[in-house]
């Protein structure tokens, strides 16, 4: 159907008229129908050759994405021919083309079905299935992967579509190989990133792809794609190239792989490159649904109310089914106040932080006598707590000191429990402990106190033109000594305080000599800290600990004592590039 305008003299007399095409233009008619209605796929019919044909061009299609090249699927004028060598002539619309449809089916039902074959210019998916698979498995957890061959585009690469209640569970490294497809051009892609001097030693490096390739494959370990390049580097060059050295941010999009995270509904909440990213936003949440406590989905070990140990053995992990998944969980006792409470959770790192604070809970709980005791104890604080109320009120600071004598001297360095016996054993030896864990930490805060009186007196007679290093100070001061430091600084950390308040006043009495050079130090120690803060607020929102943060977090104060204050000595050797070592080592 098309329409015509009729004119008179150029006067218009029709301006739109239907009518019928293939009675002025038959042969031009007939194709129209073929690639409107049979190539493009504009055409409503029941015949099932046409949802066939489609589907079989959408998975091709599909397989350019996965191999990123445009040249597999035929042209339209490939299928246009396909349909113009089986159709009669005089078929030029829909209604003629059933009726010849019906009739030739009767005898040859796949008449006007596509193959493969015909539809694909080479045989590109015999050899791509393979390299471009549909899932990824993690964890024994199949994860669907999807394809995009886009350029500039954010989707364009590889997406994989995680549910959320895994997301807490799964780290970055574990998909570096993103699919077997691109792992050749994504360790080219590394090779020609190196410096020159480390990248010459590795022409040609199309070879070293291979070579390596080879080497991974031998190697016992299975070491994720970036620690494994290092390791070869090294052996082949003698160079050590840590993990953490490669900047992936500058590595093509389609080179990483990117990550959906979707509910249990299936929505997608977030899509992201940076899986620590997805994490920090979403890793609350991902807990919530991993820990949910339904009726239709109730873990048995889960309990509330618990103000003694008299649930049995408590596993270090389960596993369970949930909406038809395998999952790992790892049951923890958890602080509820005046009670404690057994809560599931997604990694074992977070558990273990929540058992620490549930056990001792319990514990305080159950030795109510002796800590009445304990608590008589605190008023000769008093004077110290005032001098120290610039830097915390004297109440926090009571309640911190007690906080800390409960987890020194109940749990201290022993083992969590994980039985009714095990746990009696630390009940008796906390109790022992009480009363000199508590002396020792009182001692502590008053020699604390004394020298931050000193060091206090120090900054308050400093110049206006010595602001710099005032700020400084009382930054590290305040990083020192904050409401819940007792508790938050490991114990066998806390006597450094004292030194590091003397590095302090050390630093203010050498500094009018060359404030030049203790500014080139400040420089260098505030790079780190920065560094640090960074990371440490990414692991807080995850509910995360990492034991080479902390170190690293340490060692900066002794790097400071290295500095500033050579004479009282660090305990161990401490530089800047030590520090950057040991940063190779942290967890992203």
């Amino acid at each position: 159907m098309v329409y015509e305008r009729v004119t008179l003299y150029g006067l218009i007399i029709v301006p739109k008229r239907s009518v019928i095409y293939n009675k002025i233009n038959p042969q031009e008619a007939r194709e129209i129908f073929i690639r409107n209605a049979l190539v493009i796929g504009d055409y409503e019919t029941n015949a099932q050759f046409l949802s066939h044909n489609r589907q079989l061009i959408q998975d091709i299609e599909e397989l350019e994405h996965k191999t990123r090249r445009q040249d597999v699927l035929v042209d339209d004028q490939d299928i246009f021919t396909f349909y113009d060598k089986i159709i009669p002539e005089d078929i030029m619309n829909g209604a003629t083309f059933e009726n010849w449809r019906k009739q030739v089916e009767q005898d040859n039902p796949h008449l006007l079905y596509l193959s493969r074959e015909y539809l694909m210019r080479h045989k590109a998916d015999t050899t791509f299935e393979t390299l471009f698979p549909e899932s990824i498995s993690i964890f024994d957890q199949r994860l669907p992967l999807t394809y995009r061959f886009e350029p500039g585009h954010s989707m364009d690469g590889v997406t994989v579509t995680l549910p959320l209640h895994l997301l807490n569970t799964l780290k970055a490294n574990q998909f570096q190989d993103v699919v077997p497809g691109l792992i050749r051009e994504k360790i080219t892609w590394c090779f020609k990133a190196l410096p020159k001097a480390i990248r010459r030693n590795l022409i040609p490096i199309a070879e070293h792809v291979t070579y390596f390739l080879d080497y991974r494959d031998k190697q016992k370990h299975s070491l994720p794609l970036l620690e494994a390049l290092s390791e070869y580097i090294f052996s082949v060059t003698g160079t050590k190239v840590s993990s953490d050295s490669w900047n992936t941010k500058l590595m093509p999009l389609h080179l990483q792989m990117n990550y959906r995270i979707i509910d249990d509904a299936g929505k997608a909440l977030g899509i992201n490159r940076d899986l620590t990213q997805l994490q920090d936003e979403f890793g609350q949440a991902a807990q919530l649904v991993f820990s949910q406590n339904n009726a239709t989905n109730q873990i048995d070990i889960e309990q509330d109310h618990i103000t003694q140990w008299n649930f049995g053995q408590l596993p270090e992990e389960i596993t369970f089914i949930r909406a038809q998944t395998q999952l790992t969980g790892y049951p923890a006792l958890v602080d509820q106040i005046d009670h404690v409470a057994i809560r599931l959770f997604d990694t074992i790192e977070v558990a273990r932080n929540h058992m620490r604070e549930g056990v001792k809970r319990l514990l305080v709980l159950e030795l109510k006598d002796p800590i009445k005791q304990l608590e008589k104890k605190l008023p000769g604080t008093k004077s110290d707590s005032l001098i120290l109320s610039n830097l915390i009120d004297p109440e926090s600071l009571k309640q911190d000191t007690l906080a800390a004598i409960y987890d020194r001297a109940l749990i201290g360095d022993e083992l969590l429990p994980r039985s009714e016996h095990e746990y009696i054993q630390l009940k008796q030896k906390g109790r022992i402990r009480l009363s000199s864990v508590a002396d020792t930490l009182i001692q502590f805060i008053h020699d604390l106190a004394l020298d931050y009186q000193v060091l206090k007196q120090k900054l308050s007679v400093l110049s206006i033109h010595q602001a710099q290093i005032k700020q400084e100070l009382s930054n590290q001061l305040h990083a020192l000594i904050y409401p819940d430091f007792l508790q938050q600084t490991d114990w066998k950390r806390l006597p450094h305080l004292l030194r590091y308040l003397k590095g302090m006043q050390i630093r203010l009495d050498k500094y009018s000599n060359n404030p030049t050079r203790d500014h080139q130090h400040a420089l260098a120690v505030s790079a780190l800290w920065h560094q640090y803060r960074q990371r440490y607020e990414r692991h807080s929102k995850r509910g995360f600990r990492d034991p080479k943060l902390e170190e690293f977090r340490w060692q900066i104060e002794e790097l400071r004592i290295s500095l500033f204050a050579q004479e009282l000595k660090t305990p161990y050797p401490v530089s800047v590039k030590r520090l950057q070592k040991l940063w190779e080592q942290v967890h992203e």
